[in-house]
């Protein structure tokens, strides 16, 4: 607490309120640290079929600051939204990538158009409800994970830059969630027992692929076992991951085993879902390429550095080294084999708790090259 004083004690913070638990127990941390608080609630999607919860958000947010007596302010980025975020979505899943809209909201959006209207706003900090840790060093912005490791969001945060999170504090980095939610509790907050939002607020409670397809034609086609055998038939690559296993609509065949089926790549020139059973090596990779990298501060020097990361959410640390390209891209390998890395999502990188910054999964190296041979399957993974 003595340090969140030092850092907002009687200036004006801008607060991101979301109308959930954790920004409003964020709004009563910042009011006990002596800040004077403003909250600014967002509106980046618009539905008029109702599956986005923004309406039933705003109300909440209003309610949390009739209750704590502190100004809200409401700006809607739809516009921005569509155009930095929601485009990039929907062309990484036309290349067959799957995508992480989060990391990309959170760089342009809530620390890009927010911290620009916070400013306007007169705020001289601003401050959201996520799980990490931001710290300064010699005037520098650190990113940490935060305190919990099940809420840890430094993985989202990994892109957002280093003069952002010098103006930016984290109220809740050093809590958990269990004291988050008794703290919302003792203060009387009416959303203490709100459900975390899951889930990309766009898509809603709406399947998924009912979303996608409204912007997306869906484009039917075989799905094969690597050995060349028509399986079934897939709705359209866009809808399926690596390692995916439900929904796949080939399970109790006389032919094969009882084991599950899993995606183990896709062949988008041939429009082909592949897939194979059990606990396959072909989701097995030990090396990737990654693009376009962002690091919070200078990067790190990578001449075969010695890292850890992750390359999904609430995954351990991995032990891995990692190299700079010729090209600016960056050459990771792992200590250990890794499972269903998949092209378009984030790998992160830290040094023990501090996150230093990530890349785009682009392209995956598999472990099994024989295999890929004998079938005359791409050893480098690319959707």
């Amino acid at each position: 607490m003595k340090i969140l004083e030092d850092r907002v004690a009687g200036r004006k913070v801008i607060l991101g309120l979301s109308g959930g638990v954790d920004s409003a127990v964020a709004a009563v941390l910042l009011a006990r640290a002596g800040a004077e608080v403003e909250a600014l609630h967002m509106t980046n999607w618009e539905d008029d079929e109702g599956y986005c919860t923004a309406a039933e958000d705003l109300q909440d947010a209003r309610r949390i600051c009739d209750r704590l007596e502190i100004p809200l302010h409401h700006v809607n980025f739809a516009k921005e939204y569509r155009e930095r975020v929601f485009e990039y979505f929907l062309a990484e899943y036309r290349a067959g990538r799957t995508p992480n809209p989060d990391v990309l909201c959170n760089r342009e959006i809530k620390f890009g158009a927010f911290r620009r209207y916070a400013k306007r706003l007169g705020g001289e900090l601003l401050a959201t409800g996520h799980y990490a840790r931001s710290e300064l060093d010699g005037g520098r912005a650190a990113l940490f994970k935060g305190a919990d490791p099940n809420k840890d969001q430094s993985y989202f945060l990994h892109a957002v830059s280093a003069d952002a999170l010098a103006e930016t504090v984290f109220p809740l980095g050093t809590l958990v969630k269990d004291e988050v939610r008794l703290l919302a509790r003792e203060h009387g907050l009416p959303v203490y027992g709100k459900k975390d939002s899951t889930g990309i607020c766009f898509i809603g409670e709406r399947p998924f692929r009912e979303f996608l397809s409204t912007y997306l034609p869906a484009n039917p086609g075989p799905i094969r076992s690597p050995d060349g055998r028509t399986l079934g038939e897939h709705g359209g690559l866009m809808f399926y991951t690596l390692g995916q296993r439900q929904g796949l609509g080939i399970g109790g065949r006389k032919d094969a085993g009882d084991a599950p089926w899993y995606v183990v790549d896709k062949d988008l020139d041939a429009n082909t879902l592949i897939v194979d059973q059990g606990d396959s090596r072909r989701l097995m990779s030990n090396a990737l390429i990654a693009s376009d990298p962002s690091w919070v501060g200078d990067a790190p020097a990578l001449d075969d550095a010695r890292l850890a990361a992750k390359v999904r959410y609430r995954q351990d640390d991995q032990p891995c080294r990692v190299r700079s390209l010729a090209d600016g891209r960056l050459e990771v390998r792992f200590d250990e084999p890794q499972r269903a890395v998949t092209p378009g999502q984030y790998i992160v990188f830290y040094a023990g708790e501090r996150c230093l910054g990530g890349a785009v999964i682009d392209r995956v190296e598999r472990n099994i090259p024989s295999l890929e041979a004998e079938h005359n399957l791409p050893r480098h993974a690319t959707n």
